[in-house]
């Protein structure tokens, strides 16, 4: 033999078709293959919510905010100070404000964003968003231009080339009394980030906010992109410190921080909660080995007298057990990892087919998926690990099987 002799054996059990060891064997690999399986598409959905909240929402929003205490004129040298700053990647100033957004009969709230598209890709991927290439050079063309988000617009109801009204918070004092004021704008773009951002957002020109706002020439502060995500705090006080007083600081951690805590807390919780499923179906190779040991045990005491070592009946049930458990987690690898492939399109495809938004109350409005290879590796892993601990009890039950009792009857 090509292998140790307990090896063999087990091998030999592990793929011998006789009585109904067969069919509780697979059993066994059934469950501890669904088992896997489950627990590598939720790591892999969970995964995907914290993929697309970096790339979508921190991809687009800021991850520091520098606000002036009173509007204040956009001076390069602070420019430069924040650039130099550790791990600063881009700076851009802007304007911001809460609006109402009005065509015909409907109204929707919004936070426009004064910006100019040159300098403020630095700090935002808004440009890989565009519904039609071209919107934000439109924007810098076109006085009062306006750039919404994709469900914002649907919501209003307009398209490109519509005209809506968008009105401020303030009032402005005529002869007739107090008027709310506001300004018409033409829609010249739309952006799909396919999350929250749809809903809220729109973009105008830093010269059409800062007439709309009635700012002069100054701006509402400065926004940065940073290197590390979490330096986001230290590196809004380092801001802070170069600016002077004027300006205090946010950061993404106070706006969605609490979102991208709870994703990772859900992750940690899921994954040990279904780590319980997997180690279920693994211990439950105990009842099945302990069943073969009971079939086969006329086998083991023609082993044991001819001399076979109780360490050599030990390794060929540790060995059965283990074949059992490698079957069972590669074929439950193979089903959640094709799951995944196929999870994401086919949600998409139930949500279109069904009409139904299934995902409209979470910050993206689909599921998305990223199966990763350390979340496979450890899952499989510790699933082996569990049918090796399984397999312990039932290989010393077999081992000490005392050949005289049990040849005596046979």
């Amino acid at each position: 033999m090509f292998r140790p002799l307990g090896v063999n054996i087990g091998l030999r059990y592990g793929f011998s078709r006789r009585s109904f060891i067969a069919h509780v064997s697979g059993l066994a690999i059934f469950g501890l293959a669904l088992s896997t399986a489950v627990l590598i598409v939720v790591l892999s959905v969970v995964n995907g919510f914290e993929r697309e909240l970096h790339a979508r929402v921190f991809g687009i929003l800021p991850h520091v905010t520098l606000r002036a205490r009173s509007q204040t004129v956009e001076q390069p040298e602070q420019i430069a100070a924040l650039r130099g700053l550790p791990g600063v990647l881009g700076v851009a100033s802007f304007l911001q404000g809460p609006v109402l957004l009005a065509q015909g009969e409907s109204v929707q709230g919004a936070l426009l964003t004064g910006i100019t598209p040159e300098t403020y890709s630095a700090v935002s991927d808004l440009r890989r968003y565009e519904v039609e290439p071209g919107t934000f050079e439109r924007l810098a063309k076109t006085p009062y231009g306006l750039v919404l988000g994709i469900g914002l617009a649907e919501k209003l109801g307009v398209s490109t080339n519509d005209r809506v009204a968008v009105v401020l918070p303030e009032g402005s004092v005529s002869p007739l009394g107090l008027h709310p004021r506001q300004r018409r704008f033409e829609v010249v773009g739309l952006i799909d980030t396919s999350s929250e951002l749809d809903q809220t957002s729109a973009y105008t020109f830093t010269r059409s906010a800062q007439k709309l706002f009635r700012a002069a020439d100054t701006i509402h502060g400065y926004q940065l992109r940073l290197k590390d995500l979490f330096a986001a705090e230290r590196t809004g006080r380092a801001a802070n410190a170069a600016l002077g007083t004027g300006f205090f600081s946010t950061s993404w951690m106070r706006t969605h921080g609490s979102l991208y805590r709870a994703i990772g807390l859900q992750k940690l919780t899921m994954f040990v909660l279904l780590s319980f499923l997997v180690g279920v179906a693994a211990f439950n190779l105990v009842s099945t080995l302990v069943m073969v040991v009971n079939e086969r045990r006329a086998d083991i005491a023609v082993l044991r007298t001819l001399g076979t070592s109780t360490s050599v009946v030990m390794v060929a049930f540790i060995t059965l057990g283990l074949v059992i458990g490698l079957l069972g987690v590669v074929l439950g690898v193979l089903a959640g990892v094709g799951l995944g492939m196929l999870l994401e399109d086919g949600f998409r495809w139930l949500s279109e087919t069904l009409e139904l938004n299934l995902l409209s109350q979470y910050f993206v409005n689909y599921l998305p998926v990223d199966t990763r290879l350390s979340d496979v590796l450890w899952v499989s892993s510790i699933a082996l690990l569990l049918c090796f601990l399984s397999a312990l009890y039932p290989a010393w039950r077999a081992a000490r099987l005392l050949p005289t009792r049990i040849l005596k009857y046979e």
